[in-house]
């Protein structure tokens, strides 16, 4: 399994600039900050998302050089709203997922015939992650990705998410709030302050 680091060099977007950072294979960096700090911005600059200074590496493989839908593709952007065009579950997934993920997810085969409009907001929050897993990345962006969910089904998504990052040693940047989240998964936590990053708590007494 090829296992690469993913690399922020100079990147600079908004008000945030000279973002340097590089996140090993498996490794889980914590990303905070108040609202409007900039965190969605960033991850939509390392997906090539949105024009930004600097440059973003994963490897050897230069984000400026590579094609925007094959960089996409293998660095995953996860957003806090996923995006859903067609009308059933089933159709926006390349290869219908195993039994076991589904039901790991709270979900069975069944819910791939579901109308999407159907899904509430956390079905579809851990819908869109089962999703962007299933599509094979090199590396994951996630932006808030329990946010909308229970306090017991979003510990059991982010148990079942961060298996699969160090089962796959996928480097992942993890934007989170919840101090007690950022304890249990992050290796690393940086929050934004005044357009920098500056190294954060991981565990807090």
């Amino acid at each position: 399994m090829l296992s690469e680091c993913l690399r922020l060099v100079g990147v600079a977007i908004g008000e945030l600039v000279d973002v340097g950072l590089t996140i090993e294979p498996g490794e889980i960096v914590c990303l905070s900050g108040a609202s409007g700090s900039g965190k969605s911005r960033l991850l939509r600059a390392v997906a090539d998302l949105e024009p930004h200074a600097g440059e973003v590496w994963l490897g050897g493989q230069a984000q400026s050089r590579t094609p925007g839908h094959v960089w996409r593709r293998r660095v995953m952007l996860v957003p806090a709203e996923s995006h859903w065009w067609a009308e059933t579950v089933g159709q926006h997934f390349a290869d219908e997922p195993a039994n076991a993920e589904l039901q790991a997810l709270g979900f069975t085969r069944d819910t791939l015939s579901w109308q999407v409009a159907r899904l509430s907001t956390g079905e579809k929050q851990r819908l869109g992650l089962l999703r962007a897993i299933g599509r094979e990345p090199r590396a994951l962006l996630l932006d808030e990705p329990t946010a909308n969910l229970d306090g017991e089904t979003g510990e059991r998504v982010e148990a079942w998410l961060t298996a699969r990052i160090r089962e796959h040693r996928w480097p992942t940047l993890w934007v989170a709030h919840d101090r007690r989240q950022i304890a249990r998964v992050a290796s690393r936590h940086w929050r934004i302050a005044s357009g920098r990053l500056e190294e954060g708590e991981v565990a807090w007494a």
